[in-house]
């Protein structure tokens, strides 16, 4: 199913520091700039999500019609290199792609309501798959995500059976899987944790405060929770988990950063998933601790239906190939994430078929 092994550029590609780096600063190299349209759509809160469409370039390879619906990382969009490089692959290779635009991410729209995506919501990802089964109703859905985008795609999946109708599979890449076990390796310095959750902090502190006005203004809506007091302590944060408790988790009204952490990890819902699922993380990612890898790890062992790909180099989100010194525009997670699609379409079309109700019951025996 995977006949290829990833092989790093050979001076810097063993790094996951140098790998993650590069993303984090590049994104990709040369990256292509596929042409979509943008949708909006209303939240019944009065947020305001928006994703982007991108139609097939070419036939798939099963003549059928596919449509992969994509969660970016971390405060990410449809603008940012790395999804705009994968769409690109994706289109040449007949697949419609819809991606997510975090709720507040994008640096020309305004909030509408005095919220913010979270670490594990999935209202916004929810709307725009209910939007491209209405629209197509014939397609079939490839669920993609990357990393925090791996959490939500997870969790949509898990939280409801009919939330799997129509997906041929999913794939997660450098996710962490649980927010609560992961916060203490997040705050320990070995393999400098600690200062990209201090850079990832600031980042998130720069989107936060760029809606200040709609999220701590004087809004009747916004959450009586969250205050004046909150803000100033978003100023002096250094840390991911600090603006969670302050600010994230009280959008949806959680008591204590321990329960935003558990009600919003995919791992609770993880076993509920039936559909294929690919788990993709890398040895050498500084950013997920070697202990939260035990949890696909098991899932895999235990369920048919999962695969963990572990590659020992990679970094976070990084995957990059090149002969010496200069990387390739596409990285080998773009062609893996492709080619497994590809496979599990080819594999959908020639096996026998059965209801859905059949396959829910034989996905829990």
């Amino acid at each position: 199913l995977l006949p290829f092994r990833y092989i790093p550029p050979l001076i810097w590609g063993k790094s996951g520091h140098i790998q993650t780096a590069l993303y984090g600063k590049m994104g990709r190299v040369r990256s292509p700039h596929p042409y979509g349209l943008r949708k909006y759509l209303t939240m019944p809160d009065g947020a305001t999500a928006t994703f982007d469409l991108f139609e097939p370039c070419s036939e798939h390879c099963t003549g059928e019609d596919v449509t992969m619906v994509i969660c970016p990382g971390i405060a990410n969009h449809s603008e940012k290199q790395y999804i705009r490089t994968f769409v690109d692959y994706a289109q040449k290779n007949g697949y419609r792609c819809a991606v997510l635009n975090h709720l507040g991410a994008l640096p020309n729209i305004e909030l509408t309501s005095p919220r913010m995506f979270t670490y594990g919501c999935t209202w916004e990802f929810g709307a725009m798959v209910n939007y491209i089964k209405k629209t197509y109703p014939q397609t079939q859905l490839v669920v993609v995500g990357f990393s925090l985008g791996g959490n939500i795609v997870c969790k949509y999946l898990g939280e409801s059976q009919a939330n799997q109708e129509r997906v041929l599979c999913c794939v997660s890449v450098c996710q962490g899987y649980s927010a609560l076990r992961a916060q203490e390796t997040f705050m320990q310095w070995d393999h400098c944790r600690r200062f990209y959750n201090f850079l990832m902090a600031d980042n998130m502190k720069k989107i936060i405060l760029s809606h200040r006005q709609v999220l701590f203004g004087d809004n009747m809506k916004k959450p009586h929770s969250l205050s004046d007091a909150d803000l100033g302590k978003l100023y002096t944060a250094t840390s991911l988990m600090q603006i969670d408790d302050n600010v994230m988790r009280k959008f949806h009204g959680y008591s204590s950063l321990k329960e935003y952490y558990e009600e919003e990890s995919c791992l609770q819902y993880l076993h509920r998933i039936y559909v294929p699922l690919l788990l993709v993380n890398a040895a050498d990612d500084p950013l997920v601790h070697e202990s939260l890898l035990l949890i696909p790890r098991a899932l895999s062992e235990k369920r048919e239906n999962v695969m963990h790909v572990l590659p020992l180099h990679g970094g976070h989100l990084g995957f990059f190939e090149g002969s010496v010194l200069f990387p390739e525009p596409l990285t080998w997670m773009d062609k893996l994430v492709v080619q497994y699609a590809n496979a599990i379409c080819q594999w959908e079309k020639t096996k026998p078929h059965c209801s859905d109700a059949e396959q829910a019951v034989s996905g829990q025996e």
